[in-house]
């Protein structure tokens, strides 16, 4: 109950608890600290990638990060903390490398390999947005979630909030590969720094992965078993996430119960702004 009541006060404001956890403290020059927040079961793994994010930045004389590549390699939990062990890879006069380690106890549950770059003109071109309906004419997908679960009202509201533009299940005809369209944005102000836009973004961009891939298969909440494998994430501009940004997804292949996902990040005014890939499992329960 203590953890319930907890967790329901950090609901208020739940940008400002995301970014409290994104405040890791520093121990060494390049070792920190970072707080899991209250929570039961699996610990999310967007948030341990924008905690990686932040150590790996806070090392980083000049430039933005561009790229990262991740790969999860433990459930993360709630009840310990998180050391974050990052290492100078390389500075250049344009670009920066780094990689974070995040440790829990005695063992490694994530690895970020993350490059900075100095911001410079040269070639420029992007595929177009695909339409959208307005997010202020679609429902919350918290509140949407609930009701389909029958629960009362949503106890919960995460940092960023989502507004699904497709429904969960593909209709009869429909290609394994339809895209889904939805967007996000956070659920209060993020302060300036460009570093924290940056990693609420890749926050945002574990939402609703997995359930993409799923989709063909008529996989929705509750009837499947996943899980992150590896994760990427590319930076076409530096992001500042204070408006609604369109994230479409397509799963292109799914075997031996692994799943590709494919995702691009386009601001309203149809800027793309990242690019995302990520690998999933994706189990069907079995029946005991």
């Amino acid at each position: 109950m203590a953890k319930l009541d907890k967790a329901r006060k950090e609901q208020v404001s739940p940008i400002d608890g995301l970014l409290r956890r994104l405040d890791l403290e520093r121990l060494d020059r390049d070792l920190f600290l970072g707080d899991p927040g209250p929570g039961e079961g699996r610990l999310f793994g967007g948030l341990v990638a924008a905690e990686a994010v932040m150590a790996a930045g806070r090392t980083v004389e000049k430039g933005v990060l561009h790229s990262l590549h991740a790969y999860f390699l433990r459930p993360g939990r709630h009840d310990l903390p998180i050391r974050f062990v990052a290492d100078r890879i390389r500075d250049g006069r344009t670009f920066s490398t780094r990689r974070v380690v995040a440790h829990q106890g005695a063992e490694a549950i994530f690895n970020l390999d993350a490059s900075f770059t100095t911001p410079e003109e040269g070639i420029s071109h992007q595929d177009i947005m695909p339409e959208a309906p307005d997010p202020e004419q679609l429902v919350d997908w918290e509140q949407q979630r609930a009701a389909r679960q029958g629960w009362s009202a949503p106890w919960h509201f995460g940092a960023v909030e989502l507004r699904m533009c497709d429904a969960d299940e593909l209709a009869p005809g429909q290609a394994a590969d339809t895209p889904r369209r939805m967007w996000m944005r956070p659920r209060g102000v993020i302060p300036p720094d460009p570093l924290l836009h940056t990693a609420v973004l890749v926050y945002a961009s574990d939402r609703s992965l997995l359930s993409t891939a799923a989709r063909p298969h008529g996989l929705g909440f509750g009837t499947m078993r996943g899980a992150s494998l590896d994760h990427a994430v590319w930076l076409h501009r530096v992001p500042r996430f204070s408006d609604w940004l369109l994230f479409v997804t397509n799963s292109p292949v799914a075997h031996a119960a692994r799943g590709l996902i494919h995702g691009a990040m386009y601001s309203r005014d149809g800027t793309r702004v990242a690019s995302v890939v990520q690998e999933g499992l994706v189990r069907v329960p079995q029946e005991s």
